[in-house]
């Protein structure tokens, strides 16, 4: 699904017009969004928890040249499913 997709979807279901049910999504995900950059973590019951990840500096290989490299620590964002999300695709 795309997020225009997502969007109808949302218009239809909660009975809003397509630029309110974008507002909402759109500010739905800033808000996702902005609390991640912040280092919370954002639970959604019944559907997942969104937080931040590290992963520690580690050595690598240039595939080119064969050379063993430092890959860098960095931050990623990852999603983890609820409960009730993983029982239903059971």
């Amino acid at each position: 699904m795309t997020k225009n997709e997502l969007i109808e979807k949302v218009a239809k279901k909660a009975n809003l017009t397509k630029r309110a049910s974008r507002d909402a999504v759109d500010s739905t995900f800033n808000l996702i969004r902005d609390s991640l950059v912040r280092g919370e973590k954002v639970v959604i019951t019944g559907f997942g928890t969104f937080l931040i990840r590290s992963r520690a500096a580690r050595r690598g290989r240039n595939p080119q040249t064969g050379e063993t490299i430092q890959i860098p620590n960095k931050k990623t964002p990852g999603f983890t499913a609820g409960k009730t999300i993983k029982r239903l695709i059971k």
